[in-house]
């Protein structure tokens, strides 16, 4: 995580809100909520309940995880390029989706 956001709770908050704008914006459409999600619908498949198909409910994500498949794709999931997630907004996703849950 860049150190400007890991710098404060405060910007580690903005780097989660950012995250999740990262999220909306490049995920969402393959692993929101909904029926007609194909990343959603194959770790359904694939994980028959033991973990969660939904990547926002997930809580054994880490940041390396995350930055490989986000970087070099995996299956049907196309990898990404620094032009269209750049490394900051990577690590902002990455405290997004591997954030502290209550």
């Amino acid at each position: 995580m860049p150190a400007a956001f890991a710098a404060t709770p405060a910007a580690n908050g903005l780097a989660i809100e950012h995250g999740r704008r990262v999220f909306q914006t490049w995920c969402q459409a393959c692993h929101g909520p909904g029926a007609d999600r194909p990343g959603t619908l194959g770790l359904e498949a694939k994980y028959n309940g033991r973990l969660p198909a939904l990547l926002e409910e997930r809580t054994d994500l880490t940041s390396e995880f995350v930055k490989i498949y986000v970087r070099k794709g995996f299956a049907m999931m196309a990898p990404f390029r620094k032009t269209e997630i750049s490394d900051a907004d990577l690590d902002a996703l990455c405290a997004y989706l591997t954030r502290p849950r209550q």
